[in-house]
């Protein structure tokens, strides 16, 4: 029980203080938050991609069949959501609201250390890649489903052309591949504005949730909620073996499954006016009861 406690206090807690801090600062001045969104959007977040990806030191098959799983997860959840929704008759945005923060987990500022905590540095490494290609397919993939939330398929592609973490994903690409060195100037340009994504999405979180509004949103919030933290694990439990990973592998990638609504859906949310209010809320809430739901999920990849 102690261990659970330091866990919140160590990986949790840190969470809700820097967004309260956004939270404080809203109430003060008249912030905008589609302005912070935008930096985050278009500079820290490619530049966070671009780092992680460069610096990994998995091998081409734990690559391939950790990228594989995340994707094949995110699939499955994708059109749980999506049928679910249509069942619900949910209105076009509302459920495109629902689907990504069903789909897209908070694997970085949350699953990262606490796969660190759980299970140590080699599964850590494994979390790493987890959190790179759920990155990848919420600037991707994510784009195109906000977008179609307040627009047309040709304008949600429109969208996904033009994104600049796209362009991020294939800069790393090619110097993965070609084995040319980063000029250092370049790598920590790219590091320190990386590195700025993670305060950014958390203290635009905050700034979102004094705009919060739950009424009449009971319905799809709990299917977001249910799908991300109950549906998410055991879709992830039910697939590992599919794609051959046992040990640290599997510990780190079912436990990034499981991990609450990520941050960054309020950015995109915020971004295409996709009930970006609705969206903060699932965030808030999944990340309060996301304590209760992994504390038995850490049991059981721990035995």
């Amino acid at each position: 029980m102690t261990d659970y406690i330091n866990l919140f206090i160590n990986n949790l807690l840190p969470i809700f203080l820097a967004a309260g801090a956004g939270f404080l600062l809203s109430q003060w001045l008249p912030i905008d938050p589609k302005t912070l969104s935008s930096i985050t959007f278009y500079i820290f977040s490619p530049c966070l991609v671009f780092t992680l990806l460069t610096q990994s030191q998995l091998s081409y098959l734990e690559l391939f069949n950790i990228i594989l799983f995340t994707i094949a997860c995110f699939c499955v959840i994708g059109l749980l959501t999506w049928f679910l929704g249509r069942s619900f008759r949910l209105e076009r945005t509302t459920l495109a609201a629902v689907m990504i923060t069903a789909m897209f987990m908070n694997a970085g500022n949350y699953g990262l250390p606490a796969t660190s905590f759980a299970f140590g540095e080699k599964a850590l490494a494994y979390a790493s890649l987890v959190f790179v290609t759920n990155a990848v397919l919420t600037n991707t993939a994510g784009v195109v489903i906000v977008s179609m939330g307040s627009s047309g398929f040709k304008r949600a592609l429109k969208n996904l052309i033009t994104l600049p973490t796209l362009y991020g994903l294939i800069l790393a690409i090619i110097f993965m591949q070609t084995g040319w060195a980063i000029p250092l100037p370049i790598e920590r340009t790219a590091k320190i504005l990386g590195d700025a994504s993670i305060p950014a999405l958390l203290v635009m979180m905050g700034i979102q949730f004094h705009s919060i509004q739950l009424k009449g949103k009971i319905k799809p919030l709990t299917l977001a909620s249910a799908m991300r933290l109950l549906v998410g694990p055991i879709v992830a439990l039910l697939l590992s073996p599919i794609f051959g990973l046992h040990g640290p592998a599997r510990q780190a990638a079912v436990l990034e499954s499981a991990m609450p609504t990520a941050v960054i859906t309020t950015v995109l949310a915020t971004q295409f006016d996709t009930e970006p209010s609705f969206v903060s809320a699932v965030v808030a809430i999944t990340t309060i009861l996301s304590i209760v739901t992994l504390t038995p999920l850490l049991a059981l990849l721990g035995g």
